[in-house]
């Protein structure tokens, strides 16, 4: 699932969808695909929708004797199931859904072991965190009619919370966007109409008693939703490299031309920092280039932008191909702001 607009990214996501969204100069949607192929799967769909051309451009790089791979564009934003039921004539066995945009070490031949298995129509990958309040919250029981159990690790899914404060949460694993499903689960979404896994289909499922299964992600998990977590997500990714199944490069600032600091930043191919300034915990992205004395900290700058000499920026973000004029002093802008 790769149609989203990513409007938490802006301006990211201006000229890219989400999915297209670098990590240590990854496409996050090459991590997911890259779990897929280490799981046997060998051909993938991607939904999509918003700049779903520079995507599909991109899909058709994937295609090996390992994968074969598409793109379904879709007209109109059919949400998250609906986007799936348009391909339901493809879909005749048990299949995979997952969102292009999360990151994370899924175990994905673990998963359909397990659904198999348990003989469920549906398994979920979920992820435990401190803070519920802005996720799904998944139940567990030990039996398909039991009680909760926030301890389970896997178990039956009794029980959907969608959001709630800490206070009112039952637990704190939550839904890691990636299922195993049976094609009768399709039967349950409408022709047509804009339709969502999380909150429609699969409470629908416990409605009808049909068997839902989950099981804890170990490793890493990111939804990269906001530039914050991207900032994230780029220095986990460096310090856990063998937890994904995609090839990180061992230096990711060797084809940069850093004369000044990089303290704890990743400068990707063709980027640039000249003398006398200093990037401290913040992301360049390919052909940005920094010139001399700048400050910048704990922000992103977006592909082939100039930062004019002598600005200080804090926890900004930059768009591509964008000019920050000199002696600039900005603190959590946003540039350019499209609203």
């Amino acid at each position: 699932m790769a149609g989203g607009q990513g409007s938490r990214l802006r301006p990211l996501t201006l000229h890219r969808p989400k999915p297209m969204v670098e990590v240590v100069g990854i496409p996050v949607i090459d991590f997911v695909k890259d779990a897929l192929i280490q799981g046997g799967v060998n051909e993938v769909i991607i939904t999509t929708g918003y700049r779903g051309k520079s995507l599909a451009n991109h899909v058709e790089s994937w295609n090996s004797d390992a994968i074969k791979a598409w793109v379904n564009e879709e007209e109109v934003a059919m949400g998250t199931a609906g986007s799936v039921k348009l391909l339901a004539k493809e879909l005749t066995e048990t299949f995979i859904v997952g969102s292009g945009d999360t990151l994370a070490s899924f175990d994905i031949a673990g998963l359909l072991a397990l659904h198999k298995e348990k003989g469920a129509m549906a398994t979920m990958a979920l992820w435990q965190v401190e803070n519920v309040s802005e996720y799904g919250v998944v139940g567990l029981s030990e039996t398909r009619d039991g009680e909760i159990n926030s301890n389970l690790e896997k178990g039956w899914i009794s029980r959907f919370q969608e959001k709630p404060s800490p206070q009112e949460a039952f637990s704190n694993v939550i839904n890691a966007g990636l299922y195993i499903l049976e094609p009768e689960v399709l039967d349950l979404i409408p022709e047509d109409e804009k339709f969502d896994w999380s909150r429609q289909v699969f409470p629908q499922m416990l409605e009808l008693g049909m068997p839902l299964y989950a099981c804890l992600t170990k490793g890493i998990w990111f939804d990269i939703g906001r530039p914050s977590d991207l900032l994230k997500a780029q220095n986990i990714i460096l310090e856990n490299r063998d937890l994904v199944w995609t090839q990180i490069p061992e230096n990711p600032n060797s084809e940069s031309d850093i004369i000044g600091r990089c303290d704890g930043s990743i400068a990707l191919k063709g980027s640039a920092i000249a003398a006398g300034s200093i990037v401290k915990n913040s992301l360049l992205m390919a052909g940005a280039s920094v010139s001399r004395g700048c400050e910048i900290e704990n922000c992103i700058i977006g592909r082939n932008t100039v930062i004019q000499k002598g600005c200080i920026l804090n926890g900004c973000v930059i768009g591509d191909r964008e000019s920050v004029p000199a002696d600039s002093e900005w603190n959590g802008i946003r540039y350019p702001n499209d609203d």
